[in-house]
């Protein structure tokens, strides 16, 4: 009787998938260190993307809704996003309501891009942890 062995097929990445989010489950090994780095990688540029994009919102919003010149729109934006709080006084309704929602966006994208610049560095951390703990169970 012949026995018949399943492997599992390894993980490939779509070429057009910069994005990894599939990351390896507790059974599977480490992976190399080239994926972590693509990873961490990836997770940097999209920081970076979101840190941008709601800058460049911030700074549309102080200076067509708060009548801010460019560079004093960027330094509140700036501020703001850095949870470091406004630099000038608005008076107008519209630019306050816009100065209120736009402290709490940047308050959970602060916890956003911290949270993607982390997780494959905590991934690999656990993961690493949880290969260890296993062997010694062994």
């Amino acid at each position: 009787m012949t026995e018949h062995i399943t492997l599992k097929p390894e993980k490939t990445v779509a070429a057009a998938s910069w994005f990894d989010t599939d990351y390896e489950r507790a059974s599977d090994p480490l992976a190399r260190r080239a994926v972590f780095l693509r990873r961490v990688g990836a997770n940097l540029a999209l920081a970076l993307v979101l840190v941008a994009v709601s800058l460049a919102v911030g700074m549309l919003g102080y200076h067509f809704l708060g009548g801010l010149a460019w560079i004093d729109a960027f330094l509140n934006a700036s501020m703001i996003e850095s949870g470091m709080g406004p630099v000038d006084v608005l008076t107008a309704p519209p630019a306050k309501l816009f100065a209120g929602l736009y402290a709490l966006y940047s308050g959970l994208a602060l916890i956003a891009t911290a949270g993607l610049i982390l997780a494959p560095i905590l991934h690999r951390f656990l993961h690493r942890f949880h290969l260890e703990d296993g062997q010694d169970e062994q």
